[in-house]
């Protein structure tokens, strides 16, 4: 059967892709649909023939799925933030779950056990950080939201169910003011214009806020004026931020920050640890699951106190100093200053002196460790979507650690670098998913390596 462009067609959604799209086939050729369900029945029209599949809208839900709830945001399909507004929560974890597995079997050939997925106790206002992009309508007023799915065109939301609550009328009150102000916008195609992004940031623990404005140049016109409308209406406001990113570049933030109110960092506190956030600071944006993560790490690593623990891509430093009690030494890598400086603070103001920092890249870092004669008894590694370079792999099986805990955020790379471990005389004994950021298609995963010939207790 001949599949046609425009044309409709009558189909059941089977399974859904890594991002979010429903599948269905006709006569064996499979056609992804956005926003649809397992046992969905729906006329499709089809936008896109390739040669073995094809991309198609729904034109009419036929027979909705068991899984099927209401949608709950105007925005969700325009926006490319939330994946999974339509269907139950406890569909959304089975089909998380289903991803981690598949990636680890069937791209990764690699033979473990899998617990049951750990789901999120809040999954709406879970977001501690918030990144809107600003420009212009076409009539030329202000707005600033999210991106349209695979756009740079900005869909002006009200308010993002995802966010904590406040950070839509702390945005608002930017805008009232750029409004006020006559503060120019950065045009993305033009590259004029001073403002690119509203960045908030919020610790939990704390309550502290921090505003962040990216602007091509490191002077905003009446900041004065902005801050004294901030702290009139939001108490909790610690720090103000202006990052400058004059590049033309889709990356949001640059390199340089100056702090025009306040500190130049807020302060939380997870698993009983205080950190120090910066602005170009990793850090978690879902802090009560990122607890339920990271110790399920440190559980895995199975620590001693004689034990030597590496950290890599440590961040502000939070699962090693986490972990630091159970262990005899500590030494976090990253690439970042400003997040090696955030975790050598962190060390000082929690009494942990058994932690040293490097800022420098995975590979060098290493490589500078093994010259060292460092021999760790655990590796914990929370890579980039990227997963890991081979160098560093390389460098991870020649400190020989008993044992290797891998975090990661992408199923896809984590199986390939699991697998690639275990040509090098590793063994993955158990995996455990967690859903991080309910309502989207991401998920975190936690692998327990040990080395041939070394049994876990576990």
């Amino acid at each position: 059967m001949n599949i046609v462009k425009n044309e409709c067609y009558e189909i059941e959604i089977t399974s859904v892709t890594s991002e979010g799209n429903g599948v269905g086939k006709i006569d064996g050729f499979a056609l992804f649909v956005p926003e649809t369900a397992i046992g969905d029945i729906v006329l499709v029209k089809v936008l896109k023939v390739l040669k073995s599949y094809g991309f198609g809208k729904v034109v009419s839900l036929l027979k909705p799925s068991a899984n099927r709830i209401k949608e709950d945001c105007a925005c969700y399909t325009q926006c490319g933030g939330c994946s999974y507004r339509h269907i139950s929560y406890d569909a959304e974890l089975s089909l998380k779950e289903d991803l981690v597995v598949n990636a680890f079997q069937r791209l990764g050939n690699v033979d473990v056990a899998c617990t049951n997925i750990i789901g999120s106790e809040r999954i709406n206002s879970y977001r501690n950080k918030a990144q809107y992009p600003v420009g212009k309508d076409k009539d030329g007023n202000i707005i600033s939201g999210f991106y349209a799915k695979r756009s740079h065109r900005i869909i002006n939301s009200s308010f993002c169910k995802l966010q904590a609550e406040e950070f839509e009328q702390i945005k608002n009150t930017i805008i009232d003011f750029f409004n006020k102000s006559n503060i120019s916008i950065y045009d993305e195609q033009k590259h004029t214009g001073l403002i690119r992004h509203i960045y908030i940031r919020k610790a939990e623990a704390t309550n502290e806020v921090m505003v962040c404005l990216v602007a091509t140049k490191p002077n905003i016109p009446k900041m004065d004026t902005l801050i004294d409308s901030l702290n009139s209406n939001f108490a909790n406001i610690k720090s103000v931020i202006i990052n400058v990113n004059a590049k033309q570049t889709n990356v949001i933030l640059g390199d340089h920050c100056v702090t025009v109110y306040g500190t130049s960092y807020i302060t939380d506190v997870i698993c009983g640890i205080k950190i120090k956030i910066s602005p170009l600071a990793f850090y978690q944006v879902n802090k009560l699951q990122a607890e339920v993560l990271y110790q399920t790490a440190i559980n895995y690593a199975e620590l001693s106190k004689d034990d030597v623990l590496i950290d890599l891509y440590c961040g502000t430093g939070t699962i090693g100093l986490i972990a630091a009690h159970k262990v005899k030494q500590v030494i976090g890598i990253e690439i970042i200053p400003q997040a090696i400086e955030n975790a050598k603070e962190n060390a000082k103001i929690n009494g942990i002196d058994n932690a040293r920092f490097i800022c420098a890249d995975a590979k060098k870092a290493t490589k500078q460790l093994l010259t060292e004669g460092v021999v760790p008894d655990v590796v914990i590694v929370d890579p980039p979507r990227k997963g890991l370079d081979q160098e560093v792999i390389d460098a991870i099986v020649q400190m020989c650690p008993r044992k290797i805990v891998m975090v990661s955020c992408n199923p896809a790379t984590a199986a390939r670098d699991t697998s690639l471990l275990e040509q090098n005389g590793y063994k993955a004994k158990i995996l455990t998913p967690v859903d991080m950021f309910p309502r989207t298609t991401h998920v975190e995963t936690t692998i327990m390596m040990t080395r041939c010939g070394f049994e876990s207790k576990k």
